[in-house]
């Protein structure tokens, strides 16, 4: 009754779903309809097409971080789930291209599933970092796969999620090739790709011009960048003098990006979409020393919520930068990592260890 939700962060990738009369808590006993066991963990969020769920996760390798296993045993799952009883109704295994990242450090906290899903209503396309993006029809047969690079990080790759435009599949490659790799939805041939992307594992965001047309737009190690959907030539660059990896994706609002910037110096901008050559000096609105290291923000009549690691939530006015509030949650999480959604007048954020904090969508 609400729509799709095809895709990271759902229609046009903001964060808000059309749902009505929505629960603000749930246990096994209360507002629980169903609960599915999946193969292996998973930092993935699921998607929804017509009356199936589809979630990725992985097994094999890096359950146990006193023992992780073998990696030539890691594969990856994508999963459908039939959305009104919780049954598993196909599973597709992909192994993975070694040699993976080991798993130690940061990516202990995520695993090798982080990339969610993205669907055209047709098939249903997965990234697994180095070894590819596949795609898959809606009863998960394997159409095509497609590699994209072949390089990791210590804090695991593929953190990005897939975008559908047109009849382009757009995957940030950030860590696996330094590139945006446009790849057609029907065949999995590349159709473009644009080098200088350093460092950055939010997911690339289409941005509808107040004039026409779209452009895409990423954050990068030390600045934000837009592109010609059609080409892959990069349009305009804006220096945030941040030099530091990118986690939170950006949204945009009426011509507007805006970008929350991982790293010390917690800087987040206002960006006017649109612009040609480098427009740091001409179309920066505002910046406000307020981010979020992973999570990414909801922009709402007038107004950006997001909130930190640390479990500070923030309202900004979305026309000047200031703030409108600065709460601390309670009782306080340990992290937030996912990315908030907005439903039914409320902000929904789920903290790393599963906890559920909702707030009026109000300032």
């Amino acid at each position: 009754a609400t729509g799709d939700w095809p895709r990271f962060r759902g229609p046009g990738g903001l964060g808000i779903s059309a749902a009505k009369n929505l629960p603000v808590t749930w246990e096994p006993d209360q507002n629980m309809l169903w609960k599915t066991e999946l193969p292996g963990p998973g930092s993935s969020s699921p998607i929804v097409v017509g009356e199936r769920v589809f979630v990725t996760s992985y097994s094999g390798y890096g359950i146990d971080p006193k023992q992780p296993g073998d990696s030539a045993n890691l594969k990856r799952h994508l999963l459908c789930i039939g959305a009104g009883s919780g049954k598993i109704l196909w599973q597709r295994e992909v192994a993975a291209k070694l040699p993976e990242a080991a798993y130690e450090g940061f990516i202990q906290r995520h695993g090798y599933a982080s990339s969610t899903p993205a669907s055209d209503e047709e098939r249903v396309f997965c990234f697994f970092g180095k070894s590819g993006v596949f795609a898959f029809d809606l009863n998960g047969e394997q159409l095509w796969h497609a590699e994209v690079g072949s390089g990791t990080h210590q804090w695991g790759g593929a953190g990005a999620s897939p975008i559908v435009y047109k009849d382009l599949v757009i995957a940030n490659a950030s860590i696996e090739s330094e590139s945006l790799v446009a790849l057609d939805r029907r065949t999995g041939k590349e159709v473009w790709r644009a080098g200088g992307i350093r460092e950055a594992w939010d997911t690339p965001h289409l941005v509808e011009l107040p004039g026409g047309g779209t452009e895409l737009v990423v954050s990068v190690y030390d600045r934000v960048l837009g592109f010609d959907l059609d080409t892959g030539k990069q349009l305009w660059n804006c220096d945030v003098l941040n030099k530091h990896n990118v986690n939170p994706s950006p949204v945009a609002h009426g011509g507007v990006i805006y970008c929350l910037l991982s790293g010390p110096q917690r800087t987040s901008f206002a960006i006017r979409a649109g612009g040609r050559g480098d427009v740091t000096a001409s179309h920066v609105v505002w910046k406000l020393s307020k981010n979020a290291n992973v999570s990414s923000p909801i922009y709402h009549d007038g107004h950006l919520y997001f909130a930190n690691e640390q479990g500070v939530a923030y309202c900004l006015n979305a026309r000047t930068g200031e703030i409108a509030y600065e709460e601390r949650l309670t009782p306080r999480p340990a992290e937030f990592y996912a990315s908030p959604v907005l439903a039914d007048g409320k902000l929904y954020y789920v903290s790393r260890q599963g906890r559920t904090y909702v707030l009026a969508a109000k300032p």
